[in-house]
Formats: structure tokens, C-alpha cells, sequence
């Protein structure tokens, strides 16, 4: 039998960027990766604009349509998954409709909440009641991420050195996601600087350049650019033994590695590129299967409501820093 799903928010990570290209090998949302699981099933979806909820159902096979969420709460019906892709302005209704419901667990959008304080009080009620909750910050997910971790944390690229990184669009909004791949890589993150906020997209969440220090010592860099240019979401690392940079938001890798100088005898320089596709396509793809595995085996979740909650804390330091 396969595990019942309501989806709270029809907008585009919802299943909006699946919609009209939707391969079902590589899906970019939750609707998506969740309608070619054979382990769950989406019954009910909730938006409160009744046009794009009727849309929604009819593009994923969802039998009902609800206005508001705590609409839930009437449904004779149970529910296993509570899935909420809400504006994050809504999130804290949507979490307490989804407490009351006691789902086996809760899937939510980041950031948790647009406070620090607001998030830690929604993480601590969830794990007071017992109610797993899973936060998407994708890149936890991403095949090619992963591995690319554990072979710098086990020294199988040498000594990581630096790390430098750009992104655009809101600290809470992409920063967030940034933040929490950087922190993927190393340990204990201190803020030690900030540039000017840029109000590139969002009123209220400007991006804000910062540099941290790991606890190991490890400088790391990110600026910004405008979100009104063009998207831009890249981190490279730099090693002992060459670099590796995560272009396209992991759509691509670009790497290289140390040779000799053909030009100065005695020196060592970096080579020429080698460009290979990323994995980011299978990100959602793999969280969907970590949910289920979840469920079925207690497997554990990659990004809980605690790795969230630590990322959000780095995230709000930066801000109060700016």
C-alpha cells in the first residue's frame, strides 16, 4: 500500500517546474518525484487559488482539491506525508495544521520559517511530539554532492584549502542553500565578515557577501550578484591536489588538476579544464527515496529539522552581521 500524501502549496517546486518538461527520470519537484515512487500516492493538494490547485490535480492525478489547510483537519481520511511548499510566510500555519494531523512525517520547504527563533521553536515542538520532519535543502540530495563530500572529508582529493563561492536572490532564499552545502564540507562555521546587503529580488532578503572560518581554519568566501542579471549559484573548492567547481547550481562540475609547468621548470600549476554534467537532476528524485526508505526501514533523513535549524543559525548571524 502506498504511503498517502497531502501536498500544501501548488506553486513551482511544488510541481509548477514539472508541469510541461516533465521527464520523469530527472523530476525538479516534490509532486514530481513523488508521482514515479510507486511507494506513495498524492490524495489531496491545498492552494487557496482555486484555478491553479484545480490545474495541479489534474496534471498529477490528485483526486481533491482543498482552499486552506487546516481543511485537512475535517478529512476522515489520514494521512502519512504532509508535504508543505507554502510562501515560507505561511509556514508556521501550515506546520501547526500539520502537528495537529500527526503525520508519520512532515516535508517542508526552506527555509523553516523567516526567523531563527521562529524555526527553533517549530523544530523543538515537532521533536517534543515525535514527529519526524525532513527540510529541503536539495543539494543534501544531489548523487554527485554526495560523493564529491565524502571524498574531501576522507582526504581522497588531499587538503582542503579554501572555499569560494557567488550566489544571488535572497540570503534565506539561495544564501541559505549556499550556506548549507558549504556546510556539507566543513565543520563549526564562524562568521568573520560581511559586505553590503544587495536588494537583488526580495524586499525583505537582500543578499549579503560573508566569509567564514571553519573550525579547522578553512577561509571561506562567497560574494554576490543580481538576481535581476541572470541566476548564478556556484561554489568552487580548492585542494591540495586541484580544484573543483560546482557550476549551473550543480548542473555542471568543472575540474582540474596539479601538473608540471611546461613553461617554468620547477613549478606546479593547475591543468586544463575537464567539464562533466552534474547530478542536481536526481536530487529530489533521491530525497523522495530517502523519505520512503524512511518510512520503511527508519533510514535516516539527510536534512532534518536540526541540520536546518544550524544552517538557519549561520544564516541569521550573517544577517544580524550585515
Amino acid at each position: 500500500m502506498a504511503f498517502r500524501v497531502a501536498i500544501i502549496g501548488c506553486g513551482g517546486i511544488a510541481g509548477g517546474y514539472d508541469m510541461d518538461r516533465f521527464d520523469p527520470n530527472h523530476p525538479l519537484t516534490h509532486a514530481g518525484a513523488l508521482a514515479r515512487h510507486s511507494g506513495f500516492s498524492i490524495t489531496v493538494c491545498v492552494d487557496p487559488d482555486r484555478e491553479r490547485a484545480t490545474r495541479f490535480a489534474s496534471r498529477w492525478g490528485i483526486s481533491e482539491t482543498l482552499p486552506d489547510a487546516a481543511k485537512l483537519l475535517e478529512r476522515a481520511e489520514g494521512l502519512d506525508t504532509v508535504v508543505i511548499c507554502s510562501p515560507t510566510s505561511h509556514h508556521g500555519v501550515d506546520l501547526d495544521v500539520a502537528l495537529r494531523m500527526r503525520p508519520r512525517l512532515v516535508v517542508c520547504e526552506k527555509p523553516i520559517t523567516l526567523s531563527y527563533e521562529t524555526s527553533r521553536y517549530w523544530v523543538e515542538r515537532f521533536a517534543a511530539e515525535g514527529i519526524p520532519l525532513l527540510v529541503n535543502h536539495t543539494r543534501r540530495w544531489a548523487p554527485d554532492i554526495v560523493r564529491l563530500v565524502e571524498e574531501i572529508r576522507s582526504g581522497g582529493r588531499g587538503e582542503l584549502r579554501s572555499i569560494s563561492g557567488v550566489y544571488n536572490k535572497g540570503l534565506m532564499n539561495n544564501g541559505s542553500h549556499m550556506v548549507d552545502l558549504i556546510r556539507m564540507f566543513v565543520d563549526g562555521c564562524d562568521v568573520i565578515g560581511v559586505g553590503n546587503p544587495v536588494h537583488d529580488h526580495f524586499p525583505h532578503d537582500p543578499s549579503v557577501p560573508f566569509m567564514l572560518r571553519s573550525r579547522d581554519g578553512i577561509p571561506i568566501t562567497v560574494n554576490t550578484s543580481h538576481a535581476a542579471d541572470y541566476a548564478l549559484f556556484e561554489l568552487e573548492l580548492f585542494t591540495s591536489t586541484g580544484t573543483v567547481r560546482m557550476e549551473a547550481g550543480g548542473m555542471r562540475f568543472r575540474e582540474r588538476s596539479v601538473v608540471d609547468s611546461d613553461e617554468f621548470p620547477g613549478y606546479r600549476v593547475l591543468g586544463a579544464d575537464r567539464v562533466a554534467s552534474g547530478e542536481y537532476r536526481g536530487a529530489m528524485a533521491a530525497m523522495v527515496d530517502n523519505q520512503y526508505r524512511f518510512l520503511t526501514t527508519g533510514q535516516r533523513l539527510a536534512c532534518d529539522g536540526g541540520t536546518a535549524l544550524d544552517t538557519q543559525r549561520l544564516c541569521a548571524a550573517i544577517k544580524m552581521a550585515a
